[in-house]
């Protein structure tokens, strides 16, 4: 098995791929498979996501090119540029992972999300693509709202939402 321990930034030609969707991207311990079909290894620091395009080398010196795998995504396209930033308010609000394009934005498919979108008026359909989202303030991951409760009041994170609380508030 290939021992993939670090994170490296080189223009190098990778000696093999791993495609990997947004979940696994944000693990620091997983067990893959390589596109030619070798088993590897990922072990980086904890808290260090990975996106497309990142090269991962092995204890070896083998060079591996993460590669984003297709994913369920909704795709809003907002008209104006009021309807774009109201459609990144309210899902940032819910903590929503976001890929943002001009005046379009991208997350795990969502129908409750989606459907609050399209009462704002804004066109949602549905695509399989590579999820490239924002690393967001500090890096760090993003999560679903799929599988529970989309009522954000009763939605715990364990932080503040006051702005004069958000600079102290610490990475998980």
């Amino acid at each position: 098995m290939i021992k993939l321990i670090e994170k490296v930034t080189t223009n190098e030609a990778a000696d093999g791929a791993v495609v990997l969707s947004i979940s696994s991207r944000e693990k620091s311990r997983l067990k893959v498979t390589l596109v030619d079909g070798r088993d590897a290894g990922i072990f980086l620091a904890r808290g260090d996501s990975l996106q497309h395009g990142d090269k991962l080398r092995s204890e070896c010196g083998v060079l591996v090119e993460v590669r984003a795998a297709n994913e369920s995504l909704s795709r809003a396209v907002c008209d104006t540029e009021n309807l774009f930033a109201r459609a990144c308010y309210h899902l940032g609000n819910r903590h929503v992972p976001l890929q943002i394009g001009d005046r379009v934005v991208y997350f795990l498919h969502d129908h409750v999300l989606d459907d609050m979108l399209r009462g704002f008026g804004i066109k949602v359909d549905h695509i399989d693509a590579p999820f490239n989202p924002e690393a967001g303030a500090y890096g760090g991951h993003g999560h679903s709202h799929s599988g529970h409760d989309h009522s954000h009041a009763d939605h715990t994170h364990g932080h503040s939402h006051d702005a004069t609380n958000e600079s102290k508030t610490s990475p998980v």
